[in-house]
């Protein structure tokens, strides 16, 4: 991939406000899917850090 990326959770993306948005998405139930076969409620994606998470990748 060339662009960085970063990961926090399950969710990667190229910016922590990304991530952010995905993180609030999960919350709300807007964004993803439904896991079909479990029974339980859905898991609940932890609290961002309180400083700005910083993607990664590899230079080649």
């Amino acid at each position: 991939m060339p662009e960085t990326r970063g990961m926090w959770w399950n969710f990667v993306a190229r910016s922590h406000e990304e991530i952010a948005t995905a993180r609030e998405d999960w919350t709300t139930g807007t964004r993803f899917g439904e896991v079909h076969g479990y029974a339980g409620p859905p898991l609940q994606a932890p609290a961002l850090p309180p400083t700005p998470l910083k993607p990664r990748g590899r230079t080649r």
